[in-house]
Order: structure tokens, then C-alpha cells, then sequence
């Protein structure tokens, strides 16, 4: 793949590495590539275009919808919505494609530009790989009534809260949820939902101001919703990011319930009704060895990919499984979404709890998280991790010490210069240990000389 796009998109710091400029030229060779089809049979490409609150989300959301206008593709602007819904308007309206301006969970000051194919689908390799090509080839340049209108998208919210309220199985009355909306994109949708489908919802994080997006909330800033939640006496938290494409809650107690117990709670739910496709759950290398305990208890396949939402979503959409997800929270509901939604997930949960009279922390009991020790060990050649013999050694002597009650798992990171080490045990001593002796290992034999 080219080095325009990375795991998500397009994405650093906006108006320095995302700059209008970039912005123009990207959705010029998106529209090219993307608006082929359409073209090819005599239409107009049409796109959806969608924001979170960001500050910069406004010029680079106006130079993406300019470079699509003026290679002849009708523009429907969306406005501040979640990424999933974003996705879901490409496949309802029936667009050629879509675009969302967004970091996700990053901080305020950055931004990315993301693209989704015809009926919301993320873009493979090979699609990134031509949309970055095309930005050496000459732009489409149509004339007079041959370039693209930019409408707004009168209907957008409204359309994707039908479908979110479409999916529920059991009304969430009596139950009493905490939403942190991480002053995001979920600020409008999430709370809206949630109260008409029947829970008593106390909102914090949802006054979007586009420079605090993220900033001390949401799911990568958990503790302002656990003493929320402790304080009021409340069922349930649930904590979107800035786009909303991921969900993690707090149980009643305080206790954090990532996405591992989350998909671990919603596998067996859809199993126990038949509605788990191959009763297999689709989850990546990184997921809690319980949760592989648990599925495994419950009759329940689990697939393993690498490690990124995106190759979740390939085994989803490969063989047609239902589930799948990551321990962050992106969790993927194939019969719903055609990728991570934050705001579907947390229904689903609240859902549960209400159909079941169960606490969270009894839902979450299913599995049994184990010890994890995760050492990220930089200033080392990450390339040459899988050729060394004795760090192969070392990484399969301590998986027979630890057992069945243990796992190593030693990769190089994807998106950073760094080795990843990351040990599961019985114990948590036992996990730091074994995770601490391979980590020196890894920086005796693969240390970067300073000339490197």
C-alpha cells in the first residue's frame, strides 16, 4: 500500500500534515476512481459527506466537497454525524461512495479524511492503492452544467436513527444509562436514541465546541464516566469516541467492561437466540485470552485476524459471519452495519440487560478477564522481529511455561517504530515477569545503532 493512507484513512494533524490543499487534491483523485461506475454507465457519481465537530472539519470538509463538486460528483452534505452513520447514509441513499472528515480518538487539533465505496464498505488496499495513484494523473475538469451540486442532506440524522432504533430487540425501559459522548459526533444521536427507546438517560460530554473533542472523556478517558456513574447510582455507562464508531461501558459498580467482554455478552446473546451466523465471533490476536476461554465454554468459534478493525471486517464480509470486533470497543454487527458503531452497540448491550434483568457486571461474568501485560519496546529494528531464531525461541519456551493459562504474543507495530510484547498469565505478576524478559531480549538483539 502507498504511504498517502494509513490503517484508517488519511490522517495527522490538520493544516499541517491534512491541509486544505491535500484535502482538494484527495477527493479529486477519490472522485476519479471511486466515480468510475457511475460514469461508466452514464450517471453522475453522487457522495455522501460527513464531519465530526472538529474545528478544522470545516475547511477540510469544504475542500473535500469542492474537489468532488469540481470533478463532476454531486456533493450531499451530512453535516456533524457519527462515522457509522456516515456509512449507513452511502448504503441507504444509494451513493457511489462516501466520505467522513475525522480522527476518531485522536485529539482535537488533528484530522483524517476517510472514504467508503458503494454500500458504506471501507476501502481495500487496492482501492487506497489506485485513489493514490490517481493523484500523479490528471484531474477530471467538466464544464458548465457537467460539475457536481453540493446539497445538504436534509434527513440524514433522522435516517440513521430510524435504523439504529430498527435493530432493537427489547425496549431499554427502567433502565438508567449514562452516555458519554466525548463532546463528539455521538452528542446529538446518542442520547436522542437512548431516551426513545425507553432509558432514563443522564448525558456528559456533549457539548461539542470543536476544540475539546476527546479532551478528558469518551472511551480513551474513562474515569469522569465511572464516578458519574457511581455517583447518581446508575445501571450503566456507556462511552462513545470522538466519531462514535466505538462503545466500552461501566457496570453499576465502576468496573470498565472493554470490547472483549462486550462482544463475549453479545455472541452468547445472539447465540442463545440462533442468530449467531456459524456461531463464530470474529475478533483479532489481541483480544483477552478469556475471551477465547469463553467462547470456547460456550460452544462458540472464535476467528482470529490481525490486529485493526478493517481485517475484521474482511472475515465478516469474506464468509458472512454477524459479529466481530476488537477489545477498544470497534465492534462490528454484519447484519446492521458495515462497520464499528459505537451507539449500535451500546443498544444492543443496554438491550440485553433490560431483556435479561441482569446487572452488566452479571452479563460480563461470562468471561473471566486474564492478566495482560502489554510492553511496547521502541528504538529497535521492528522489521527483523520474524527472522531471529532466538527471540522465536525464547517467544515458544515462555508460551509452554504459561501454559493454558497464558499466551505471548510479539509483533511489530503497523503504525508506529516499535516492537509490541504482549503477555497474558494467570497472574499479574506472572504476566509482567515474562513480559519484562522478552521485551530485553528484544531490545539485546534488535537495538538500533545511533547511525540507524
Amino acid at each position: 500500500m502507498g504511504s498517502l493512507f494509513g490503517t484508517d484513512g488519511v490522517r495527522g494533524l490538520a493544516n499541517r500534515d491534512v491541509t486544505a490543499d491535500l484535502a482538494l487534491r484527495v477527493a479529486q483523485a477519490a472522485a476519479v476512481v471511486l466515480g468510475a461506475e457511475a460514469r461508466a454507465s452514464g450517471r453522475r457519481p453522487v457522495a455522501v459527506l460527513a464531519r465530526d465537530p472538529r474545528t478544522s472539519g470545516d475547511f477540510i470538509a469544504a475542500a473535500v466537497a469542492a474537489g468532488f463538486a469540481s470533478s463532476g460528483v454531486d456533493v450531499y452534505d451530512a453535516g456533524v454525524i457519527p462515522t457509522p452513520a456516515a456509512a449507513y447514509l452511502v448504503a441507504d441513499f444509494g451513493a457511489d461512495f462516501g466520505c467522513m472528515i475525522s480522527a476518531s480518538h485522536n485529539p482535537a487539533p488533528d484530522n483524517g479524511i476517510k472514504f467508503f465505496a458503494r454500500k458504506g464498505k471501507k476501502l481495500d488496499d487496492e482501492i487506497e492503492e489506485q485513489i493514490e495513484a490517481a493523484l500523479a494523473e490528471p484531474f477530471l475538469t467538466p464544464l458548465g452544467a457537467d460539475v457536481g451540486r453540493i446539497r445538504r442532506f436534509a434527513d440524514a440524522e433522522d435516517r440513521y436513527v430510524v435504523h439504529l432504533l430498527s435493530t432493537l430487540p427489547h425496549s431499554l425501559e427502567g433502565l438508567h444509562v449514562v452516555l458519554d459522548c466525548a463532546h463528539g459526533a455521538a452528542a446529538g444521536v446518542s442520547p436522542h436514541v437512548f431516551a426513545t427507546a425507553g432509558a432514563t438517560v443522564t448525558v456528559m460530554g456533549n457539548d461539542p465546541t470543536g476544540d475539546n473533542i476527546n479532551d478528558q472523556v469518551g472511551s480513551t478517558h474513562m474515569q469522569a464516566l465511572i464516578d458519574t456513574v457511581r455517583e447518581l447510582g446508575a445501571d450503566v455507562g456507556i462511552a462513545h469516541d470522538g466519531d462514535a464508531d466505538r462503545c466500552l461501558a461501566v457496570d453499576s459498580t465502576g468496573a470498565i467492561v472493554d470490547g472483549d467482554q462486550i462482544m463475549a455478552i453479545l455472541a452468547t446473546a445472539l447465540d442463545g437466540r440462533g442468530a449467531l451466523k456459524d456461531r463464530t465471533l470474529v475478533a483479532t490476536v489481541m483480544s483477552n485470552l478469556g475471551l477465547r476461554v469463553a467462547m470456547a465454554e460456550q460452544g462458540i468459534r472464535m476467528l482470529e485476524t490481525r490486529v485493526g478493525d478493517r481485517y475484521v471486517l474482511e472475515a465478516i464480509n469474506a464468509e458472512g459471519y454477524n459479529l466481530g470486533g476488537e477489545q477498544s470497543g470497534h465492534i462490528i454487527f454484519g447484519d446492521y452495519a458495515t462497520t464499528g458503531d459505537g451507539i449500535l452497540t451500546g443498544l444492543q448491550l443496554v438491550s440485553q440487560m433490560a431483556a435479561t434483568g441482569k446487572s452488566l457486571a452479571e452479563l460480563a461474568s461470562i468471561m473471566k478477564v486474564y492478566p495482560q501485560t502489554l510492553v511496547n519496546v521502541r528504538g529497535v529494528d521492528r522489521e527483523a522481529v520474524a527472522s531471529d531464531e532466538i527471540i522465536a525461541q525464547a517467544v515458544l519456551e515462555a508460551g509452554l511455561e504459561l501454559g493454558d493459562t497464558g499466551r505471548v504474543l510479539l509483533r511489530p507495530s503497523g503504525t508506529e517504530p516499535l516492537v509490541r510484547v504482549m503477555v497474558e498469565a494467570a497472574d499479574q505478576a506472572t504476566a509482567d515477569r515474562v513480559a519484562a524478559r522478552l521485551a530485553d531480549l528484544v531490545r539485546e538483539r534488535l537495538a538500533l545503532t545511533p547511525a540507524t
